[in-house]
């Protein structure tokens, strides 16, 4: 999810997408974030059922090679969720601080004001 938003954020912040291709831009970047952090890739047919047929495999493709090509190939990106992983570790916090602390950041994602 943290990948997916930073990949997002990074590509429109040196590209213009139109409106109509913005959902594409968003399942594409989380295609992404999926070859480079899971162990299971979601099939790009899939992807295309999600958006329910909006685009083709093609333009999936073309969309994937766009980002990482405006991105340089740098996919590998410090995010909250490591971050806060590693700290909280080193913490040797309880349960339920973990808990809260990863609400936190996941609640920054969508509310402008938690980033404070």
């Amino acid at each position: 999810l943290f990948l997916t938003v930073n990949i997002i954020d990074r590509f429109l912040a040196r590209e213009n997408v139109v409106r109509k291709k913005l959902q594409l831009a968003g399942v594409t970047a989380m295609l992404l974030a999926c070859k480079y952090e899971e162990v299971s890739v979601p099939v790009v047919e899939d992807l295309i059922l999600i958006c329910d047929r909006a685009y083709t495999r093609a333009d999936i493709l073309e969309m994937e090679r766009r980002i990482v090509n405006t991105l340089n190939f740098n996919m590998s990106v410090p995010t909250p969720y490591c971050f806060m992983r590693r700290f909280l570790k080193a913490a040797q916090s309880e349960k339920k601080l973990e808990l809260l602390s990863f609400f936190m950041i996941e609640l920054s994602l969508v509310e402008y004001e938690m980033l404070q």
